[in-house]
């Protein structure tokens, strides 16, 4: 397909995620006090959106605890920086096994829940934003399988909607965006629909051109999309989305480095990302203009 590059584009900070790298950077956050001020300072640094997993403070493990994600927007809400708020539903399907034979029993570092509880701090926290994995795989960063099946996807994706929050379909391969344009064909997921394709993330797309080009030609016509690849492609991958007709995302999720031996902040991955983009003719929207785009609504919190 002939390339139409989009001239405003939108850039998501994933501001912690939930990879075993909090070891490998100081700039890696993780009490919701840290991850909370990385996304304000990538907010001032140009990001529309602030893409938020929560951390056990002490050891920087991936939590799902409600109190964490219950800090982190009330801090983001709470200070004078505009931003979108998206925060991950992903937690809480993972699968691990101890070996190849005992396989009637999943090992004791499976972190398993049902929908209702994996959407719980998304409804009580009501961001504008959250995420659904749209497919199952398995990961190289340990031998375990994410498990999201069409069923809890459907009724995790209802409870969303359900809850005022729009829903960005994560998709790792070209078989997840199929499985989400049934979602979207059925009403499950509405307009307008978010996309983000997760290029170079083993064992899912390899984030190769040709690859990366056959997600996008299975993108549909009116669907919006942003784009990343991890490690050393992340800043490739700003300009490639932004030239195939997407947005960008960037951040400590995907890569801890600025340059070869220098480890990057947040806010300095969005401000060398802005740079890509505005150096291609383009302009960086801001969260504003997003919530026009994607007709999102601002809330508070539960209660408050």
């Amino acid at each position: 397909m002939p390339l139409t590059m989009n001239r405003e584009v939108f850039i998501t900070c994933a501001v912690t995620g939930s990879g075993g790298t909090q070891d490998r950077s100081p700039h890696v956050p993780r009490s919701p006090k840290q991850i909370a001020e990385s996304a304000i300072a990538a907010a001032k640094a140009g990001a529309a959106v602030v893409h938020c997993h929560v951390r056990d403070p002490d050891t920087g493990k991936p939590s799902r605890k409600l109190e964490y994600y219950r800090e982190v927007t009330e801090r983001i809400r709470d200070s004078d920086t505009d931003v979108v708020l998206n925060l991950t539903a992903g937690m809480g399907g993972d699968i691990y096994f101890e070996g190849t034979e005992d396989m009637g029993r999943i090992g004791p570092r499976s972190d398993m829940a049902g929908a209702e509880e994996r959407v719980a701090h998304v409804v009580d926290c009501r961001p504008e934003i959250c995420t659904l994995d749209c497919g199952t795989m398995n990961f190289n960063e340990a031998d375990y399988v994410m498990v999201n099946t069409p069923g809890m996807l459907r009724d995790m994706a209802k409870r969303m909607t359900a809850a005022g929050v729009r829903i960005e379909i994560e998709a790792f391969d070209t078989g997840h965006l199929w499985l989400a344009k049934e979602l979207v064909r059925e009403g499950v997921i509405p307009d307008p629909v978010l996309v983000q394709l997760c290029m170079g993330v083993p064992w899912g797309a390899p984030d190769d051109l040709n690859t990366f080009m056959a997600m996008v030609n299975n993108v549909p016509a009116g669907w919006h999309w942003s784009a990343f690849s991890l490690g050393r492609n992340e800043m490739a991958y700003a300009a490639a989305a932004t030239l195939a007709g997407g947005n960008v995302r960037v951040g400590l999720e995907d890569n801890l480095w600025l340059e070869k031996g220098v480890l990057a902040t947040n806010a300095q991955l969005v401000e060398r990302a802005a740079s890509i983009v505005e150096n291609m003719g383009a302009r960086v929207i801001t969260p504003a203009e997003v919530r026009a785009r994607l007709k999102l609504e601002k809330r508070a919190l539960v209660g408050r």
